[in-house]
C-alpha cells in the first residue's frame, strides 16, 4: 500500500508540474515577403526545442522564470528572443525572419539531401535561380543548364567538367533529378532552382551521378496565389553563309505558351502547370510540336502535425523530325543525309506519389515512389516501350543542432520492350546508403556511403572487397570544409564512382542516316573517382556581394565507356569483302581502359546594386586536361589526332551571364565559350575506308576535314535581351539568341542555330 501511495503522489506532483508549464506558441513568418517559413529550429536555453511545422505554428512548453529561445532557418538571419513567463500565462510569440544578404548563405538542398548554406557545402556547387530561366526564355533545361560553368549540352545529355564526349543518346554519367527523383529529361514551371554538383555523387544518388548531379527543384505554392502566363513567338534569321538556306523567302518560326497555377486549399497545396511549343526547326524536316502538362498535389495534415502526403503527376507528348548527319558542309549543313529524317512521336509520364512525416524534434522520414512511362513510334519501325518502377525510403535525423545523420534505401526496376532496337530487357537496381554530416565549430564534416547492385537481364553486379568477390559495388565519399575566415571557406573533397552500362549501350541496334550502331552485350561497367581541394571567397562591393570560388580536380576512371568507331563484320563473315566492312562499319560501346580528366574551375557569382541599378553575376571559366593514361596512337587508329585527348572534350570552357534591373528595365547579356574541339573519330574526316582503301570517296560526313579548318576553331556565342514592365503584372521582353550569328557545332554534323529573335509576354497575378 506504501509503494501504491507513492506512486500516486508521484504522479500527482508530476501532473502539478506540468500544469505550472506555461505554453508558449506563435507563427513563423518571412519579413519581407510574411509567407510563413517551414522548418525553424527553435533553440530554448541552450538546448534544442522545437521546430515550426508545414504551416510556419510552433509550439513548446516551459516553466515559469527567464527563458532565452534562438529562431534559426538556413538562410535567414537568425532571431533571440528574451522573455519571463509567470505561471497561467500563455505567450504568443509571433516571429519574422530576414533573409540574409549574403550570397554564400544562400541555401542548397542537393549536396547533403538537407538544407544547407552554400558555403559550408564539401563539394563544387552551382545554383541557377528561376529568374534567369524565364529571362532567357528558356524552352528546354537543356538551353538553361549549357549557361552554367563547367557544364556542356551535347544532344540532350549533361557533361560536367570533361567527363562525357559525345554518346549518341545512349549513356549519361550525370543524374538528372526532379525534386531527388531521377528523370532523364524534365522541364518544370513551377522552379526554385537548380543545383549542379560537380563530381562524383554516387555515393548519396546512386549508379548515374558518377560524373555528378543536376537537381531541378519545384516550388511548393505559398501564403498567396500564383498564376503565371507567359507567351512567346520568334523566328530564326537567315545565317550568314547563304548557302545554307533551305527555307527560301519564308524563314521558318516558332511559338509557345507556358501556365503555372499554384494555391493552398485550406491544408491542401496545388500546382497546375502546363507547356505548348511549335517550332517548324532551323534544321530540314526536324519540325516539333510539344505539349506538356502536370499537377502536383500536397496534403498537410490536420490531425498529425507534420505529416504530408500527396502525388505529383506530368505527362508530355512530342512529335518531331531528326537526324544525326549532315547532308554535307555546303549548301547540306541543315539539311538530312540521305534527304530523310526519323519521325517519332514519343509520349512520356510519371505519377509520383509520396509522403513524408516531421518529428517534433525535426527527425524526417520520407517514402517516394515513381512510375515512368515512355512509349516511342517512329517511321524506321524501331519504336520502343520503357517502364520504370522507382521508390526511396528516407531517414533523417539532426541528432544536435550540428550533427546531421542521413540514410535510405532506393530500388528500381525498369522493363524495355522494342522488337527491333533493343528486344526485350528487364533491370533491377539496389541501394543502400547512408551520411554523416558534422558541424564542429568552424570545421563541417561529411562522410557518405553506399552500396550499390545491378542486374540487367542474366548480368549483375560484381566486386572485389578485401580480396573476396561481393555481389554488391561499394561507393564512398568524403569531404571537409573549413570556415577559414568570416568571408573565407576552404574545402577538399573525394568521391567514387559506379555506372552500370545502360540498355542502350549493352544492346542497341539500328541504323542512323546510314550508320550502323551495334549492341555489345560483354559491356563492362566503369568505376571512377574525383577529388578536389577550393576555397570559396565572399566579395563585397557596395551593396553588391557575392564569391569567387577556385576549385583544382582530379578524376580518374577505369574501364571508361565510350561509343567507338569500328568495322563490327558478323563472324559468320570469314572473308569480308569491301561491301561488307562498308554495311558493317558503325559505332559501339565499348570499354576504352583507363583515364584521367584534371583541371581547374573559376567561379564569380553575386547579385546587388552597383551605382544604383541591381546587378546579377554569373561568370566561369574551366580547363580540362582530359587524358587516356595508356595512350597510343600507333594501336589506336580511331583517334583523329596524335595529341593525349579524350574524343569530343574540350580544353578550355568560359560562359558569363550578367542581368542590369533599373526602375521598369532589365537588359541582360550572355556568353558561351569552348575551345577547339581537337579529338574527334578519325572517320568523321576520313575516307570511310581509310585503312582498307583510301582511295573510295565515302565519307560520313561529307566535307567535315575542310569545315573544320575554316569555320571550327572553337565556339563564341552571344545572346542578349532586354524587357520593360509594361504593368504590375505584365513584362515585355525581346530575345535574341546568337547575336552575332556566329556558325558553329556542338558535335560533327550538327550546327547550331543561327541567330533568332523572340518576342515574349509575361503575366503574372
Amino acid at each position: 500500500m506504501r509503494k501504491i501511495y507513492l506512486f500516486i503522489l508521484f504522479s500527482f506532483c508530476i501532473q502539478l508540474l506540468a500544469a505550472q508549464n506555461i505554453v508558449v506558441k506563435g507563427k513563423i513568418t518571412d519579413a519581407t515577403t510574411h509567407e510563413t517559413l517551414v522548418g525553424v529550429s527553435i533553440g530554448i536555453d541552450s538546448t534544442n526545442g522545437a521546430m515550426s511545422d508545414v504551416n510556419g505554428d510552433y509550439h513548446f512548453s516551459l516553466s515559469p522564470g527567464n527563458h532565452t529561445a534562438t529562431f534559426y532557418l538556413v538562410g535567414y538571419l537568425s532571431q533571440t528572443k528574451k522573455f519571463i513567463l509567470k505561471t497561467g500565462d500563455t505567450l504568443n510569440l509571433n516571429i519574422s525572419l530576414k533573409q540574409s544578404a549574403n550570397e554564400l548563405d544562400q541555401v542548397v538542398v542537393s549536396a547533403g539531401k538537407f538544407d544547407q548554406k552554400i558555403g559550408d557545402v564539401t563539394v563544387s556547387m552551382e545554383v541557377i535561380k528561376p529568374e534567369l530561366v524565364e529571362n532567357k526564355n528558356t524552352t528546354s533545361m537543356d538551353d538553361i543548364i549549357n549557361q552554367v560553368p563547367g557544364v556542356d549540352m551535347v544532344d540532350g545529355q549533361a557533361n560536367i567538367r570533361g567527363g562525357s564526349g559525345f554518346s549518341y543518346g545512349a549513356g549519361s554519367r550525370v543524374l538528372v533529378l526532379v525534386d531527388d527523383l531521377p528523370m532523364l529529361t524534365a522541364d518544370a514551371e513551377n522552379l526554385s532552382q537548380i543545383e549542379i554538383i560537380k563530381g562524383a555523387s554516387s555515393a548519396l544518388f546512386g549508379s548515374s551521378a558518377l560524373d555528378g548531379v543536376i537537381n531541378i527543384r519545384t516550388a511548393y505554392p505559398t501564403d498567396t496565389p500564383l498564376t503565371k502566363v507567359t507567351m512567346y513567338s520568334g523566328v530564326y534569321m537567315n545565317p550568314q553563309r547563304s548557302d545554307l538556306i533551305w527555307w527560301g523567302n519564308v524563314n521558318p518560326t516558332f511559338s509557345g505558351f507556358d501556365f503555372m497555377h499554384s494555391q493552398k486549399i485550406n491544408n491542401l497545396d496545388l500546382v497546375v502547370a502546363g507547356n505548348v511549343y511549335n517550332t517548324d526547326g532551323y534544321r530540314q524536316l526536324e519540325n516539333e510540336e510539344r505539349y506538356r502538362c502536370n499537377v502536383n498535389l500536397r496534403y498537410r495534415s490536420k490531425k498529425h502535425v507534420g505529416l504530408s502526403y500527396g502525388v505529383n503527376v506530368n505527362s508530355m507528348y512530342d512529335r518531331a523530325g531528326l537526324f544525326l548527319l549532315w547532308a554535307n558542309a555546303d549548301s547540306g549543313g541543315y539539311k538530312p543525309s540521305g534527304g530523310a529524317v526519323s519521325e517519332y512521336k514519343d509520349t512520356r509520364t510519371n505519377v509520383d506519389p509520396f509522403i513524408v512525416y516531421i518529428s517534433p524534434n525535426g527527425d524526417k522520414q520520407s517514402l517516394r515512389t515513381r512510375f515512368f512511362n515512355s512509349t516511342n513510334t517512329n517511321n524506321t519501325e524501331q519504336g520502343s516501350i520503357a517502364n520504370v518502377y522507382y521508390a526511396q525510403y528516407q531517414f533523417q535525423k539532426h541528432i544536435s543542432e550540428n550533427f546531421t545523420f542521413t540514410t535510405g534505401l532506393a530500388e528500381t526496376y525498369t522493363t524495355v520492350k522494342s522488337d527491333s532496337l533493343y528486344g526485350m530487357h528487364k533491370g533491377e537496381n539496389l541501394a543502400l546508403f547512408a551520411q554523416f554530416d558534422k558541424k564542429i565549430k568552424n570545421l563541417t564534416l561529411s562522410f557518405g556511403a553506399r552500396a550499390e547492385y545491378y542486374k540487367l537481364d542474366t548480368s549483375e553486379t560484381k566486386s572485389i572487397f578485401l580480396n573476396k568477390e561481393i555481389p554488391f559495388k561499394p561507393v564512398l565519399r568524403a569531404g571537409a570544409n573549413y570556415h577559414i575566415a568570416k568571408y573565407t571557406y576552404l574545402r577538399a573533397s573525394y568521391g567514387q564512382g559506379y555506372r552500370f552500362p545502360s540498355v542502350a549501350e549493352k544492346y542497341i541496334r539500328t541504323n542512323v542516316d546510314g550508320l550502323q550502331i551495334d549492341p555489345n552485350p560483354a559491356l563492362q561497367p566503369e568505376t571512377g573517382w574525383t577529388s578536389e581541394i577550393g576555397i570559396k571567397q565572399g566579395l563585397k562591393i557596395g551593396n553588391w556581394n557575392g564569391y569567387l570560388d577556385v576549385a583544382g580536380f582530379w578524376t580518374q576512371y577505369q574501364n571508361m565507356m565510350e561509343f567507338t568507331f569500328g568495322y563490327f563484320i558478323p563472324p559468320t563473315i570469314t572473308n569480308p569483302s569491301l561491301l561488307d566492312y562498308v554495311e558493317n562499319a558503325g559505332f559501339k560501346s565499348m570499354n576504352v581502359g583507363n583515364t584521367q580528366i584534371t583541371g581547374i574551375d573559376v567561379t564569380v557569382t553575386g547579385t546587388g546594386k552597383i551605382f544604383g541599378i541591381n546587378t546579377t553575376v554569373l561568370l566561369g571559366y574551366t580547363y580540362t586536361n582530359p587524358t587516356y593514361l595508356n595512350f597510343s596512337p600507333e594501336k589506336d587508329s580511331t583517334l583523329s589526332t596524335t595529341q593525349n585527348i579524350l574524343k569530343y572534350r574540350f580544353y578550355h570552357d568560359a560562359k558569363a551571364d550578367i542581368q542590369f534591373d533599373y526602375k521598369k528595365w532589365s537588359t541582360g547579356l550572355s556568353m558561351r565559350y569552348n575551345s577547339y574541339m581537337i579529338n574527334i573519330d578519325k572517320r568523321f574526316v576520313e575516307p570511310l575506308l581509310y585503312d582498307k582503301l583510301p582511295s573510295a570517296p565515302i565519307y560520313i560526313l561529307p566535307g567535315l576535314q575542310q569545315y573544320r579548318e575554316t569555320h571550327d576553331k572553337g565556339n563564341l556565342v552571344f545572346d542578349c535581351r532586354i524587357s520593360y514592365q509594361i504593368a504590375k503584372t505584365a513584362k515585355l521582353a525581346i530575345i535574341v539568341n546568337n547575336l552575332f550569328n556566329a556558325e558553329y557545332m556542338a558535335r560533327p554534323g550538327d550546327i547550331m542555330p543561327p541567330r533568332n529573335i523572340t518576342l515574349q509576354l509575361s503575366l503574372r497575378f
